[in-house]
C-alpha cells in the first residue's frame, strides 16, 4: 500500500477502499461523479470570498467577533499541513488594543467544488469561538456544516489524486 499522507488519521478500512480505488485508477471518476467537473464555483475574487465568508458567519455565528479580512493566499501549500489559516492580529490604536480577526485560504481552493472551499471557510470561523481542534469545535462545525467530516475526506482524496 503507497503512503496515504492525507488519510493517516483515518482507519486502515477506509484507506484501503481508496488504495483500491487509486490501483484501479478509479478515484478520480468517482470524486467527478460526487462532484461534476461543470460545478465550478463563482468565489474567485478576495471580495467573493469575504462575501462568502461573511455571509455563513451570519448566518451561524451572529455573536463572534468581526473578521475584518478574508482572502485567498497563492503563497499557501498543503506542505504546510493546511488550506487554511485564521490570525488573531492585534495593533495598538492609541491606548487601546485593538484585536482583529483574519482568515486566508489557499489559491488551491479557487479550482475546487464549492462545497470544499464551504468546509474550509467553516472549519476557519470554528477557530473564532474554538482555538483548539477539540470536541466542541467539531460540534460547531457539524452545526455550521452537517457534512464537515464527509467533505474533509472528500477534499483529502482530491488533495490525494493531485499527489
Amino acid at each position: 500500500m503507497t503512503a496515504l499522507k492525507y488519510l493517516n488519521g483515518y482507519s486502515l478500512d477506509v484507506r484501503q477502499q481508496v488504495q483500491r480505488l487509486i490501483d484501479s485508477d478509479q478515484l478520480g471518476a468517482w470524486l467527478e461523479r460526487r462532484y461534476p467537473p461543470d460545478s465550478a464555483h463563482p468565489i474567485q475574487t478576495d471580495a467573493a470570498l469575504y462575501d462568502y465568508t461573511q455571509r455563513l458567519k451570519q448566518q451561524h455565528m451572529r455573536s463572534s467577533g468581526p473578521v475584518s479580512k478574508v482572502f485567498f493566499d497563492t503563497r499557501m501549500h498543503v506542505i504546510d499541513n493546511a488550506l487554511g489559516q485564521h490570525q488573531f492580529v492585534s495593533r495598538v490604536q492609541g491606548s487601546k488594543l485593538k484585536r482583529k480577526n483574519e482568515i486566508k485560504v489557499s489559491a488551491l481552493l479557487k479550482s475546487l467544488p464549492e462545497p470544499l472551499l464551504r468546509m474550509v471557510v467553516v472549519h476557519e470561523l470554528a477557530h473564532l469561538r474554538e482555538k483548539d481542534h477539540n470536541k466542541a469545535f467539531y460540534q460547531l462545525c457539524q452545526h455550521m456544516e452537517p457534512d464537515y467530516h464527509q467533505l474533509e475526506l472528500d477534499l483529502r482524496l482530491f488533495l490525494t489524486l493531485r499527489g
